[in-house]
């Protein structure tokens, strides 16, 4: 697919880190598969993707902790 940010590049399928912050929690997810941009390097994560990820911040949030760095795991 063609990067909708620098419309110079196409996406190739590899990983990404992700980094979301909210109510004083920093949740950091490694290896999440995503599309990547050749050109630019932005990545672009499926709709069940970004579901799991956003599922995965909300219960660090709503644990209490500041600060979770783990890899992505596909089962979760």
């Amino acid at each position: 697919m063609e990067c909708v940010i620098c419309k110079n590049g196409n996406t190739f399928e590899g990983f990404t880190t992700v980094t979301l912050e909210q109510n004083n929690s920093v949740v950091v997810i490694k290896e999440v598969p995503a599309y990547i941009c050749n050109n630019c390097g932005h990545s672009y994560l499926s709709e069940e993707l970004s579901t799991k990820v956003l599922a995965i911040a909300q219960e660090t949030v709503r644990k209490g902790i500041e600060i979770e760095v783990s890899r992505f795991n596909v089962a979760s």
